[in-house]
């Protein structure tokens, strides 16, 4: 097939940007993976110049001129919680002139493409928990239901940065005697080749373990929740209750809870499956959508950005089973 329609799908989290030119057939072209992208941080302006670097790098594996022939740019963004935050980055990426139209929307819209089937009028919820928490659906004629995810402040508990905080706080708490007892004091320092709290809240405080390093945390509270510690394992529970009160939630706002559709599940955290978290999290949809199909994903999410591109472009069927043997 020749380059005649050619998209351009970006995928940025917090930890990884992939962009992936695709031809409408649905072959990958070219494709490059960068860090992570955080406006908040850095600014609209300096964070999609950091995007560009990732794109260029896969302009230069698909080929020559294969950039000038992009006809769509979906673009899937962490951070783009709001919308006067998605037009802003619209805007932003419209500036570097990579093709006639750009569609931006936050990342978790990726995952939920992803974990639908492709054909037919989508629906279906998607939950992401990663280094934070979020959840969107889609519903037939184009409805939507979604959550800022901020933070603490628009109602979010959770995620892979959310669960090592709280872990801290117990530890921190049960060595002081302030809290009830948890392995988590002795099993968080020594993470770090620490002997205590008390070491590992002076290292974390002081900057000799950066911050980033702390979502190193959240496999250990597994770990020792798995092992059977009480503190551990209600944390973990209470990560399972969160994910399926947004999932829940959105099903009702769009009207779809009593409708098979899936729940897709993805990020870190639930693509890792862990037992605890995965079982409660099953048991409590079946108790509560008991219609909902909970589907883990685990193909990178920029496969999800690739087939709303499609979907847009009018791609022939053909081309999304192609495309995602291509990330299978």
């Amino acid at each position: 097939m020749g380059l005649s329609g050619v998209v351009l799908a970006i995928d940025a989290g917090n930890s990884k940007t992939d962009a992936a030119l695709v031809d409408t057939g649905g072959t990958v072209l070219g494709s490059a993976r960068g860090g992570g992208f955080e406006p908040p941080v850095a600014g609209a302006a300096r964070a999609v110049a950091q995007l560009a670097a990732v794109v260029a790098e896969a302009a230069r594996r698909a080929g020559p001129d294969v950039l000038g022939r992009v006809t769509h740019v979906q673009a899937c963004l962490a951070n783009a919680d709001l919308p006067v935050e998605e037009e802003e980055l619209a805007a932003e990426i419209a500036s570097y002139g990579w093709g006639p139209a750009v569609t931006v929307v936050n990342d978790t819209f990726a995952l939920l493409r992803a974990g639908l089937p492709d054909g037919g009028e989508p629906r279906g919820v998607a939950v992401v928990c990663g280094a934070g928490i979020n959840c969107v659906g889609l519903a037939p004629g184009g409805r939507t239901a979604r959550f800022p995810a901020i933070g603490r402040i628009s109602g979010d508990w959770g995620g892979g940065g959310g669960l090592s905080e709280e872990a801290l706080w117990w530890a921190a708490r049960a060595e002081d005697g302030r809290g009830e007892p948890t392995a988590l004091a002795a099993a968080l320092p020594a993470h770090f080749g620490l002997a205590s709290m008390a070491e590992l809240i002076e290292a974390l405080h002081l900057g000799r373990i950066a911050r980033p390093r702390r979502h190193e945390l959240t496999p250990v509270l597994f770990a020792v929740a798995a092992a059977g510690d009480a503190v551990a394992r209600s944390l973990v529970a209470r990560q399972a209750d969160e994910v399926v009160a947004m999932a829940v939630t959105a099903l009702r706002r769009l009207e779809l809870l009593e409708a098979d559709v899936p729940v897709v599940l993805g990020g870190g955290v639930l693509a890792a499956r862990h037992p605890l978290l995965h079982e409660r999290i099953t048991a409590l949809l079946a108790e509560r959508a008991p219609r909902a199909v909970p589907r883990v994903v685990t193909a990178p999410p920029v496969l999800g950005a690739a087939l709303l591109a499609l979907d847009r472009s009018g791609a022939p069927a053909g081309a999304y089973a192609r495309l995602r043997g291509q990330y299978a």
